[in-house]
């Protein structure tokens, strides 16, 4: 799905789609205007909470006339404050996100995750930010909720490309850190780094009360290691390599990636993260529907 070159990122078929389901957050967010998503503080929605007994100086018209009737008790009625989102959308830049089997590369298929969500959230009045987690350093886009800012998030994705080793654990310390007010931080990355190291950011994050949602990326390749032949397995993120017969490592390497993946799985779990286990050979479109509708369900039962 390239145009001239360049990566297409957003289908407008697909946009349309997915446009039929916001993305809605798990948590209470604390944003600066008016919005769909719940907020921690009470407010004056359309969304009865609770009762709470009356207290001088509170404003008369929120009195429940009906109950005072019935108990001869003024009680208040509370509503949950609702208000806007700021999303901060990681990219994983590193090398291994440049590994490409049959379906392209796992950084195009993570440039299109990131891409449409970005167009979803400012598409629905919410406020996107990029966090191009690099080498060394990352490249940071503070969310806005203007078309002008989604051309900078997919003018940015363009250029972005995978290399070197991941600074992602440090980048998402960082962002927990930063984020003001409660924000909604999804990453999109292979995570191919010290699954205690990985958790620990995962936790942080968690721990400051923003929402996470991570789509852990793996070629089919990657996953089911079905080589035949002596191969030389180069690491994209150093310069070191090794000829070895797969057929011998199979078992081991099958058996330490399924206790990688269950870690990071009961990991996020158990942090109340979203967690996505996504293969470059599945529909992105679909993978966005399932999380969207996911995401809207735990919203209301929150």
């Amino acid at each position: 799905m390239a145009e001239n070159g360049k990566l297409t990122l957003l289908e407008p078929q697909v946009l349309a789609r997915l446009m039929a389901q916001p993305l809605m957050s798990r948590f209470p967010m604390e944003g600066t205007i008016s919005g769909q998503h719940k907020s921690p503080h009470r407010g004056s929605s359309v969304e009865f909470s609770e009762y709470r007994n009356y207290v001088p100086g509170d404003d008369l018209r929120r009195l429940d006339w009906r109950v005072f009737g019935r108990t001869d008790r003024f009680y208040m009625k509370e509503y949950e404050a609702e208000t806007n989102l700021r999303c901060y959308l990681m990219l994983d830049c590193s090398g291994s996100m440049s590994f490409a089997g049959q379906h392209g590369s796992k950084l195009d298929y993570a440039k299109r995750v990131i891409g449409t969500l970005a167009y979803l959230v400012i598409h629905q009045g919410d406020a996107a930010g990029l966090v191009c987690a690099g080498e060394s350093s990352e490249l940071e886009i503070p969310p806005r909720r203007t078309p002008t800012h989604l051309q900078l998030i997919t003018d940015t994705l363009q250029s972005a490309e995978a290399k070197g080793t991941t600074n992602l654990v440090p980048a998402l310390h960082d962002l927990a850190e930063k984020i003001r007010p409660r924000g909604l931080v999804i990453v999109v990355s292979d995570l191919f780094y010290e699954p205690e190291e990985i958790l620990s950011a995962f936790q942080h994050v968690r721990f400051k009360k923003h929402d996470l949602a991570v789509f852990q990326l793996l070629d089919p390749m990657e996953m089911k290691f079905e080589f035949d032949r002596p191969v030389r397995f180069v690491d994209l993120e150093s310069s070191g390599s090794l000829v070895t017969e797969p057929a011998m490592i199979r078992d081991q390497y099958l058996a330490e990636l399924r206790r990688f993946l269950e870690l990071v799985r009961r990991g996020c779990s158990e942090f109340k993260a979203d967690y996505k286990l996504v293969q470059t050979n599945e529909s992105y479109e679909k993978v966005l529907g399932d999380f969207l509708v996911e995401r809207a369900r735990l919203a209301a039962t929150a």
